[in-house]
């Protein structure tokens, strides 16, 4: 298989990192310490070396690197129950005290820590015989999130310029808010990226909040809740990459069926079924089922619906017991629905995926393993509504120039948040113009 980089940007990225990668040790059968279980059942072949490397010890290790501008995070995995998962060398961290609460602060931190992390990439991108491109977990409205992951993406494309770039970003929402200048760091990231990033998914913690309280039954769920679930979302969409199936996908198929222009690159994940283990022997659905149920607003990982717009691409993400005849079968059906309107440029085709490996899920974890379950990717005039509303806060704030201080004073021009808006701007239009009949 080719090998994929993780790369886990920020408080929020590397924690979810964290559990992405126990998730991904549970789904192939690896244990804490790296030790691959030869009793697995779920064991196919080498499917995990497209993400993990087999050290002549027989150990495997994760192809990834955490970094953050602070150490709590990263001193978390060193201190964590998969402490001797992951290679302590591809931990990199700065000095700053609590974080960075802005773009620009995050922005001056990478010089600091720029020639470790480039270093680390090269280390891993040789260690691979034929790496396909990169994950990029982050938020895009913590300071860390935005700043780091800025000057990543340029590196990345300067360094490695032909290989996929994945991100999973978490867009700020009102409710989980943990910075309050979420909207300038969301807003400069996105201008700063554009150019950079071939694919960004797109989830936010006010949607899985609700899930997790709706589908779960989990009446005020933590952050560690969240991130499960968002790890299980990331872990769901890799599937096709780790797992031989009946219909596989790789890397840059994600960009060639999902992205029809350059900007118009951020697709929404919506998740199906999500049921606690409680409501799980009630709850087994059939294909057609869970395909018509990943459509539900209620299963989006995104509060942006769906219904008012229209879609360009889509694809459908299948794992367990799913065959293709009942994939088709259940498209079909999809198809002939009068509201899921797609746009009259594009045919109302899916990219189908089919992984044969169903969900696990963490020992503690209140969501049950599905016998069948589908992930769907679709990038949709709808999510228009995500930026108009980040370009409102960014607007509210921007005019009365609100903390902007804590920009100017790391050295940022402020002509950089009039680019940024005017690019946001551009970026609105284009969503709106491609949705024209």
């Amino acid at each position: 298989m080719r090998e994929i980089i993780t790369i886990c940007v920020g408080g929020a990225g590397v924690r979810i990192g964290a559990k992405f990668w126990e998730l991904l040790c549970l789904e192939h059968g690896i244990s804490s310490d790296g030790r691959p279980n030869p009793d697995f059942s779920g064991n196919s072949g080498d499917s995990y070396t497209s993400f993990f490397y087999e050290m002549e010890s027989g150990k495997l290790v994760p192809r990834t690197i955490f970094v953050d501008s602070e150490p709590a995070s990263v001193d978390e995995l060193s201190n964590g129950h998969y402490k001797d998962l992951f290679n302590p060398r591809y931990f990199v961290s700065g000095r700053e005290d609590g974080g960075c609460g802005s773009f620009a602060r995050a922005y001056n931190v990478w010089r600091t820590i720029s020639d470790d992390v480039i270093d680390r990439i090269e280390r891993l991108t040789e260690e691979c015989n034929n790496c396909q491109g990169f994950l990029i977990i982050h938020s895009l409205g913590g300071g860390t999130g935005s700043g780091l992951t800025a000057q990543l993406m340029a590196t990345l494309s300067d360094r490695y310029g032909r290989r996929t770039k994945l991100q999973f970003a978490i867009c700020p929402t009102p409710k989980l808010s943990t910075s309050i200048t979420e909207p300038y760091n969301a807003v400069l990231l996105t201008h700063y990226t554009n150019d950079h990033s071939d694919c960004c998914f797109l989830v936010d913690n006010d949607a899985i909040y609700d899930i997790a309280q709706r589908n779960l039954g989990i009446p005020s769920p933590s952050y560690e809740d969240l991130n499960c679930l968002i790890a299980h979302a990331i872990a769901d969409v890799t599937a096709n990459l780790r797992f031989q199936g009946d219909l596989n996908m790789d890397l840059n198929e994600f960009q060639t069926n999902l992205i029809p222009y350059p900007r118009i690159h951020f697709p929404v994940i919506s998740h199906a079924p999500i049921v606690s283990r409680e409501n799980a022997a009630h709850s087994e659905l059939n294909t057609l089922e869970i395909t018509n149920a990943v459509f539900d607003p209620e299963n989006q990982l995104v509060k942006c619906d769906l219904r008012t717009g229209k879609y360009m691409s889509g694809c459908l993400l299948y794992r367990g017991d799913v065959t293709p005849r009942d994939a088709n079968a259940a498209i079909a059906q999809i198809k002939s629905r009068h509201d899921i309107p797609f746009v009259d440029w594009c045919p109302t085709g899916f990219k189908v995926g089919i992984s044969n490996h169903h969900q696990v899920s963490f020992p503690d974890d209140l969501m049950a393993p599905a016998k069948r379950s589908v992930t769907m990717l679709s990038n949709t005039t709808a999510t228009v509504s995500l930026f108009t509303e980040l370009a409102h806060k960014f607007d509210l704030m921007y005019t009365k120039r609100d903390f902007l201080d804590l920009y100017i004073d790391e050295g940022m021009d402020e002509s950089k948040f009039n680019e940024a808006r005017e690019d946001l701007a551009g970026l609105i239009r284009d969503y709106k113009e491609v949705g024209m009949d």
